[in-house]
């Protein structure tokens, strides 16, 4: 055999190896509250991710969606398979405050970004060298709490009840509530609690009638949180309703039918995108995103939950290609420039706002990234 093609042959060889890790694939994983309490939160989400970037910076994207039906430990236990198992990029999920906080320490151990969809402030904050990981779309509950405070009182409340859920997410937004209240002089006259699964609030309504508040406050997410807003509605509560943010889709407009009329909602503008005002900075995205989904799943189909999960893709797609210039995907250096690029993002307009991340922002949503929405005749209804 003459020396030469030997030669090419093997250059062609090293040529195709060293062509394999550019040609590899960014793999996301995705855990998300599809089943359980959360479900009415969690089917959006796994939705959306069909409607997700499917490339970025020239490589193709996996999404590996699993379940974590609501429990933290399942959410604990997918976090590992995504990460031991697939050797995923990033991950995103997952749905509730619960299962967030509870898988920080195993994504933060294995030094993987991972993009919260629930609420409370504290998967993020502070940004220590665990949450340094941790990054979220949805506004904060003290975004939110603090909208609910501003809207009371401007519209004349001076004293206040709370029910909330009797787990992370119920605790935390009462801290945040109370923090508000107290700063618009609004007094905290009843406090109550109870569980996801629950099917009776009487007691709990009769303590917070009792104390006659003008307001009421009720701290919960998904279809569970109808419950306090009809035993409080049939048992003569005349006051404001003020719901957390993560009621904010259809299914609790079904389950909550007219006893949670007129009820007040800070909320996420996807679910009111074709009420923005022009130049709002969700409006674009807001509009695309609703399209998408409403034509994959009907009219009126669309929620503040799938747009979280939508956010979190666009972020990760923007972010890839600024990553790439510093490693190849799976790896870890991959994994650390990608957290970098994330906190990088600059004016990155969402379906919820524009996007400012930092070191010490993994949020980088402001006050236009809120609206306050109030329950009319089954719909949702933007507010001056």
């Amino acid at each position: 055999m003459h020396p030469m093609p030997t030669r090419f042959a093997a250059l062609a060889v090293v040529a195709l190896c060293a062509a394999v890790p550019a040609a590899a694939q960014v793999k996301i994983g995705v855990t998300v509250s599809a089943t359980g309490p959360a479900a009415s939160l969690g089917i959006p989400e796994r939705n959306t991710v069909a409607m997700c970037p499917k490339t970025a910076g020239g490589k193709t994207i996996e999404y590996i969606v699993l379940d974590d039906a609501t429990d933290t430990t399942t959410a604990v236990q997918n976090t590992r398979k995504l990460i031991s198992e697939q050797k995923v990029d990033a991950i995103i999920g997952s749905t509730t405050t619960p299962n967030s906080l509870a898988m920080i320490d195993v994504f933060a151990e294995g030094e993987t970004p991972t993009v919260s969809l629930a609420s409370s402030a504290r998967i993020i904050e502070p940004v220590d060298a665990k949450k340094a990981w941790s990054f979220k779309t949805p506004q904060t509950d003290v975004m939110m709490a603090g909208a609910i405070m501003e809207h009371a009182a401007a519209h004349g409340v001076k004293t206040l009840g709370y029910v909330g859920f009797s787990d992370a997410l119920g605790e935390a937004f009462f801290v945040e509530i109370e923090k508000a209240a107290k700063a618009h002089n609004i007094a905290l006259v009843a406090s109550e609690r109870y569980a996801p699964k629950d099917t009776s609030v009487i007691g709990q309504a009769l303590k917070l009638i009792a104390a006659k508040p003008d307001a009421i406050v009720i701290g919960a997410s998904g279809t569970p949180a109808a419950l306090p807003a009809t035993t409080l509605t049939e048992r003569g509560y005349k006051g404001k309703l003020y719901f957390n943010h993560g009621v904010a889709n259809n299914d609790f407009l079904r389950v909550g039918g007219k006893d949670i009329e007129g009820g007040f909602v800070p909320a996420s503008p996807v679910i009111v995108a074709s009420q923005l005002p022009a130049g709002h900075p969700a409006k674009k995205r807001a509009l695309e995103y609703t399209a998408l989904y409403e034509s994959a799943y009907g009219p009126g189909s669309v929620s503040a939950f799938g747009s979280y999960t939508w956010d979190a893709c666009l972020e990760l797609a923007n972010a890839i290609p600024v990553a790439l210039k510093t490693a190849q995907p799976g790896t870890v250096e991959f994994r650390r420039a990608l957290r970098a690029a994330l906190e990088s993002t600059q004016n990155l307009e969402v379906s919820n706002g524009a996007v400012n991340l930092s070191k010490t922002d993994h949020l980088g949503l402001d006050s236009r990234a809120r609206v306050m929405v109030q329950v009319q005749n089954g719909k949702w209804v933007l507010q001056p």
